[in-house]
């Protein structure tokens, strides 16, 4: 049997380009002959739509494009699956099922995943009696992303239902998905993949949705398994396309990127598919000779052209001559715009007008944080002027901690690499100079430094990354408590600090920008801690 994987990006509220793109994927389907085109889940609303389901003009929009589509497989053998939600005895996360130029059937999903970015039951009604659908003499088992996801051990909690179980004796099982990725995600899928297709005794074909939306990032990486768990087709990462596969084809080993490698490209496919679809073609960024502004200037460069990023030095009085001579060889070697704005004339314009209310104050970081605070306003005007994206330069470690200035640093309209620890900022910056010198050997190799004060390193105020970085992902990411950090060999003064430092930072992290989400537990929609509050 032939099958097409449509592996779409469709862009969350855009109803009738998505329902054009399943329409398209329809047609190439049949030109090749295909039995079956398969598409991802909720390809038609986009993933996540969130409290767009609120409306009721939007469901009503989804539903007529869903006709639409079903109407192109109209006088072929073409069986189409795709993603709509549907008003079915309550608001559904659904499968519509296209034969012949109309729907033939609407199945919809049975497990509602209430974890992590999810919140599905917030908006639909789950199925409790999953059935097949037999379409001109083919039994299909249509599931639905998290419908596959319960094997023990995958998910927080377990579901009583198992929709596979019901659809045991299908000739193909499908699975519509909108997966966001994580790094190592790959492999997790594909051994569920291969699981699943054992499970219920048929090829399995998995459609992953493919494109950023928001701060969630889908790889698409769609998997066909035979019955037996072979995998025999591995679709590309970060790449919108349609594949045709024969489902009695050769056995492939898959591959799965170096950490390095798809998280650098997430990034920018993630930095380019928020630009574009919230309308931006440029970004202004502030270049410091760092490494984190330097990592950020590549990705946005790759991601949206290096004529269309500018960087934007702004020394001020405490900065090193190298931090300028850094930032120009950046933008030299990306090949990208550089302005040079000093901020010290109107840091001390700001203290002198000052100067009566903070008389016989001692100075302190409320000095430090206001060059920030300079800096941010700067690249604001930059932003507002040319109708730039402002891409903030944090790190996960960073932003964990509250080492960043709200209305300062924080300020912009998307964080690029808030949820990549310092650690792995070095990682990315080496991959990118593996083909040749991109960041400045220099950059890499000097001591962080926020510059906010004389002879300053970030080792001041921080352990060092390495310590810092281990706390933070048992901390952040494992969700693991103080007492077991320290049980694991590390110092209990310093984990108390730092998870001290977590804490009182979140209101800072609630008001920050955007973050593209690249580890398993981002700060951001899949992460939510309350701010007044008083547990350790």
């Amino acid at each position: 049997m032939r099958v097409i994987v449509a592996q779409l990006a469709p862009v969350v509220g855009d109803v009738a380009a998505n329902a054009h793109r399943c329409v398209a994927a329809i047609r190439q389907g049949i030109a090749m002959g295909a039995r079956l085109v398969v598409m991802p889940e909720l390809v038609i609303s986009g993933y996540p739509p969130r409290d767009l389901l609120d409306r009721a003009d939007l469901i009503e929009a989804c539903m007529r494009e869903a006709h639409r589509v079903a109407a192109a497989t109209s006088g072929s053998s073409t069986i189409a699956v795709f993603g709509c939600p549907w008003q079915e005895g309550g608001l559904r996360n659904s499968g519509v099922v296209a034969f012949n130029g109309a729907i033939v059937a609407v199945r919809h999903k049975s497990l509602l995943p209430t974890y992590d970015v999810f919140d599905e039951s917030r908006y639909f009604t789950p199925e409790t009696d999953p059935r097949p659908v037999l379409v001109d003499g083919l039994t299909l088992g249509v599931t639905i992303c998290e419908d596959i996801w319960n094997e023990p051990g995958l998910v927080r909690h377990g579901y009583r239902l198992d929709p596979v179980e019901h659809l045991r004796g299908c000739d193909v099982l499908v699975n519509l998905s909108a997966s966001p990725f994580h790094a190592g995600k790959g492999a997790l899928r594909a051994g569920l993949v291969q699981a699943q297709a054992r499970q219920v005794g048929a090829p399995l074909v998995y459609c992953n949705q493919v494109g950023g939306n928001d701060e969630l990032l889908f790889d698409g990486a769609s998997l066909v398994a035979t019955a037996d768990g072979r995998l025999i087709h591995q679709g590309r990462q970060f790449v919108e396309e349609t594949v045709t596969v024969d489902l009695g084809g050769p056995e492939i080993v898959p591959h799965f990127p170096a950490f390095e490698d798809e998280v650098l490209d997430a990034l920018v496919m993630g930095t380019r598919d928020y630009a574009e679809r919230t309308g931006f073609r440029s970004a202004v960024l502030g270049l410091s000779g760092g490494i984190d502004s330097a990592l950020v200037a590549v990705i946005a460069a790759r991601a949206l052209g290096p004529q269309n990023v500018l960087g934007v030095g702004m020394p001020g009085p405490f900065s090193s001559p190298g931090s300028i001579t850094d930032a120009r060889a950046l933008a030299a070697n990306v090949g990208m715009p550089f302005e040079l704005v000093p901020i010290t004339a109107a840091n001390d314009a700001i203290l002198a007008a000052l100067g009566p209310i903070f008389m016989g104050k001692a100075r302190d970081i409320t000095e430090e944080n206001l060059q920030a605070r300079v800096r941010g306003t700067v690249l604001m005007a930059i932003s507002n002027k040319f109708a730039h994206l402002l891409l903030t330069t944090g790190n996960k470690s960073e932003m964990a901690v509250g080492y960043c200035t709200l209305y300062g640093d924080m300020n912009g309209g998307l964080g690029l690499i808030g949820d990549v620890f310092k650690t792995d900022v070095y990682r990315l910056s080496q991959r990118c100079n593996a083909r040749g010198e991109v960041i400045p050997t220099s950059t890499l190799k000097k001591a962080p430094s926020a510059e906010l004060a004389p002879n300053q390193t970030d080792q001041d105020s921080l352990p060092p990354y390495a310590v810092l970085d281990a706390i933070l992902r048992l901390y952040v990411e494992a969700v693991t408590d103080t007492e077991s950090i320290v049980a694991q060999g590390y110092d209990r003064a310093t984990v108390e600090r730092v998870v001290k430092l977590v804490v009182r930072s979140e209101f800072k992290r609630w008001q920050a920008a955007p973050v593209l989400r690249v580890s398993s537990r981002a700060f951001g929609c899949g992460r939510r801690m309350p701010l007044a509050q008083r547990w350790r």
